[in-house]
């Protein structure tokens, strides 16, 4: 937010950004008594979706960002799973979470790519 560094300007960062806040749309949606079990968890895997790459970027070897960035598509991969426990419990269904489908589907990408990207000996 004050920063600027260059991680903000990435695609990434900003698909991330959008990815938390349909996370957080979706989950209001589901039972008080999930408050603190699936809701919780799926807020803290979409936060990791955004704040590992953040804190990724700042790291100077090359094998540490790489991991950050395994890291935050490894909670991309949790937020998935998650969203399948609950339209199987009827808290949500796919139609209802299109949008956040294909933000997903894009940070996966995304994520993929800076992976890629990083060639370590």
């Amino acid at each position: 937010m004050f920063l600027q560094l260059g991680h903000t300007k990435l695609d990434a960062y900003t698909i991330t950004r959008q990815f938390i806040k349909e996370c957080y749309l979706a989950v209001s949606q589901f039972p008080h008594e999930e408050k603190f079990n699936l809701t919780q968890q799926i807020k803290r895997a979409a936060l990791s979706v955004h704040l590992n790459p953040a804190e990724g970027s700042s790291r100077k070897s090359d094998i540490e960002r790489k991991r950050y960035y395994e890291i935050a598509r490894g909670s991309i991969i949790e937020v998935d799973a998650a969203f399948d426990v609950a339209s199987d419990l009827g808290y949500c269904s796919a139609e209802s979470l299109s949008t956040l489908g294909e933000i997903l589907v894009k940070c996966f990408k995304y994520l993929s790519a800076l992976i890629s990207s990083i060639r370590i000996n």
